[in-house]
């Protein structure tokens, strides 16, 4: 793969955070036919050291009732040498969607002869793993809650176990398993030019296609841009220079270092990928007290990357858009201890102008996590063990 190098970066505290750097080879040949490096202007990431990443990275993908074909398309397109996580939170009841899920990943597995993992959100020896590690605080009536960002701490916490260094995210509703192989190997690119062990990658779409009466491809989703906006606002009125740095706040497909995964605090459903850039602006942004010496000394690195493969997903409604994803998103930033009332004044008159809040209204703080990091994982890995087997995907074989 070849890419841009990092042009430009924002340093706030002791976070460095990349401007965009766009792919501009997917294959960039062989080792010994080209060199390395390219230009001043441009990384060649040679195909063995992807590989190597890989071989280091889980990849944990949340279901809740996609559909089967999509599932399926979006695991073919992993490298084969990531671990598999899945992670579902589908029906049950009536038609077991969850097994329908379990059986296409065993025998997706069996003919491919690869490495995957696949647990339900509400598996109660999961919940009962949690309580006994000290980490209660997920559980609601003895299971693990509803919501997205609940699903990813435990694929965080299945990683950990597996004794991985990197964890990547992957929505499964792409339609184009050769998206989700690009983004992989734009986390391990990223990887491999950080110099802190506390890295994340987050993806930039090139186009987010819209299917109407053609097909439109439109550069930022709607969510995305108001986001990014006032999550910029946010860092210019905190280091009193104006920036428009940030692209993804809403990354759904990002990764990260499992030294950097397990001390961030975690917002509630999907003000989970705006919720990680402010853990890291508060713990390490130089305004607040520091959150971990080792992270501050070292720094918190920043990578986004923006793809070649546009990214169709499934559209699931203007309600979806504003009501599950907007309004959490901002939400979250309007709550950060780093938001000034300027920003917060902003945020109130948005949510106002799509009706997502009345007059007078504030959005409700989203519900926070503490960092994994307090987790005794030698119990957590004592009460799953008792059946971890039975979650590999060739577990049947």
């Amino acid at each position: 793969m070849r890419i841009e190098v990092q042009r430009y970066t924002e340093r706030f505290g002791s976070v460095r955070l990349n401007d965009v750097q766009r792919v501009l080879e997917l294959d960039s040949g062989r080792a010994n036919e080209i060199g390395a490096t390219g230009d001043i202007a441009v990384v060649k990431v040679e195909e063995e050291v992807t590989r190597d990443y890989e071989e280091k990275m889980a990849i944990a993908i949340m279901v809740k009732d996609e559909k089967l074909k999509l599932f399926e398309g979006v695991v073919s397109g992993v490298p084969h040498g990531c671990l598999l996580i899945v992670v579902s939170n589908s029906k049950r009841k009536r038609v077991d969607r969850f097994r329908m899920e379990k059986d296409a990943l065993r025998q997706y597995c069996h003919f491919t002869r690869r490495s995957a993992l696949i647990i339900h959100q509400k598996d109660p020896l999961l919940a009962k793993a949690l309580a006994e590690a000290g980490y209660s605080e997920l559980l609601d009536d003895g299971l693990l809650r509803d919501g997205k960002s609940e699903g990813m701490i435990a694929a965080m916490l299945l990683a950990k176990l597996a004794k991985k260094g990197y964890i990547g995210f992957i929505d499964a509703d792409n339609y184009f398993p050769g998206a989700v192989l690009e983004y992989v190997k734009c986390y391990a690119a990223g990887f491999s030019l950080a110099t802190s062990p506390y890295a994340m990658v987050r993806i930039l779409w090139r186009y987010k296609p819209k299917v109407s009466e053609g097909m439109y491809f439109r550069r930022y989703g709607r969510v995305s841009e108001v986001c990014n906006k006032h999550m910029n606002n946010l860092v210019s009125t905190n280091t009193g220079f104006e920036t428009d740095i940030i692209k993804t706040s809403n990354a759904g497909e990002h990764a990260m270092s499992l030294r950097l995964a397990e001390i961030l605090p975690y917002a509630t459903g999907y003000a989970v990928e705006p919720q990680e850039l402010l853990s890291i602006f508060e713990g390490f942004g130089g305004v607040m007290p520091m959150a971990q010496s080792a992270a501050a000394k070292h720094g918190v690195e920043i990578f986004q990357i923006e793809t070649r493969n546009p990214h169709l997903h499934e559209e699931k409604g203007t309600k979806h858009l504003h009501e599950e994803m907007l309004l959490p998103g901002l939400a979250a930033i309007y709550h950060s201890p780093l938001c000034v009332d300027t920003v917060r004044d902003n945020i109130v008159r948005e949510l106002v102008s799509t009706g997502v809040l009345k007059d007078n209204e504030e959005p409700a703080k989203p519900r926070l996590y503490d960092a994994p990091r307090s987790i005794d994982m030698s119990k957590f890995q004592e009460v799953m063990a008792e059946k971890l087997d039975s979650y590999s995907a060739l577990a049947a074989d």
